[in-house]
């Protein structure tokens, strides 16, 4: 009976040997992006309807311990155009981007670049019926250009940006991703805070995002190497910083879907996104 005993409990315990096995090999693969942050669920493309998919990474930071969702949109730009918005067009000093998207009758709309104290944006700026700021500002927090030229969406950088060959354009920063490569971020803008981005993937597809954070978030070099990476599969070689903090916003409705993140202040611009007519 001792015999027996003894070789039912090393089986037990080989068992456990073969079940534990598997969970510490699960774990090990998780993905670190940066020193404290895990990705816990890549999430997938799902389309919401023709020429726009939907996507939600979930991370982990460790310490302070909290959990971060990316909320992403993908469009295609053969059937979805963006358009740069401003809250002038509508007599308003600035609004949410569901005002824009429900003004305008957009499928999305993501905030865009920074303002001054009074509302102002700041940088270069123009939509499809005004050149608003015309100066491109050699700051070196604005290195980046978002713009649509013959009917398509580009990011580059400031200094390959042409005014007059962008029928619409607005400059923020930092540029994250030039043609694939990692820019040198400004000193002293390390810290986490809640993002908002706006890229070309390599399809030439338009990529935005949002993290759902109020408090904490994302740092810019955590945003390169996730968009960097093979197992996101995100392949976006240019990516750009929009206006983060308070005014991070993303709102879409397509269909019965609907999803928002919601900013704490209003802001002058922003993208949208309409179905191109059939």
């Amino acid at each position: 009976m001792a015999a027996r005993n003894v070789l039912a409990a090393i089986a037990i315990f080989v068992s456990l040997l073969f079940a534990i096995g598997p969970l510490r090999a699960q774990t090990a693969t998780k993905t670190k992006i940066g020193a404290s942050l895990t990705v816990v669920d890549f999430g997938s493309w799902r389309a919401i309807q023709k020429g726009t998919e939907y996507r939600k990474i979930t991370l982990e930071r460790a310490d302070p311990n909290y959990t971060v969702e990316l909320k992403l949109l993908r469009f295609d730009p053969k059937m979805i155009a963006p358009r740069i918005l401003h809250s002038g067009t509508f007599q308003l000093k600035s609004a949410t981007v569901q005002t824009f998207a429900e003004k305008t009758g957009t499928i999305a709309a993501i905030n865009a670049n920074y303002f001054d104290e009074k509302g102002r944006p700041l940088a270069y700026l123009k939509t499809a019926n005004q050149e608003i700021n015309r100066s491109v500002s050699k700051h070196a927090l604005y290195t980046g250009i978002f713009g649509v030229r013959d009917g398509l969406p580009f990011v580059t950088h400031r200094d390959e940006f042409q005014p007059d060959q962008a029928s619409e354009a607005l400059q923020s920063g930092p540029l994250l991703l030039n043609h694939g490569a990692p820019i040198e971020i400004m000193r002293g803008l390390g810290r986490f805070a809640r993002r908002a981005v706006v890229g070309i993937d390599k399809e030439g597809r338009v990529i935005i995002g949002v993290t759902d954070v109020v408090l904490g978030g994302l740092s810019f070099t955590e945003l390169q190497e996730l968009f960097v990476s093979t197992k996101a599969q995100l392949d976006t070689p240019d990516l750009l910083n929009l206006d983060g903090g308070g005014s991070a916003q993303l709102y879409l409705k397509a269909g019965k879907f609907e999803d928002w993140v919601a900013g704490t202040t209003e802001v002058p611009v922003a993208i949208g996104f309409f179905a191109r007519p059939n």
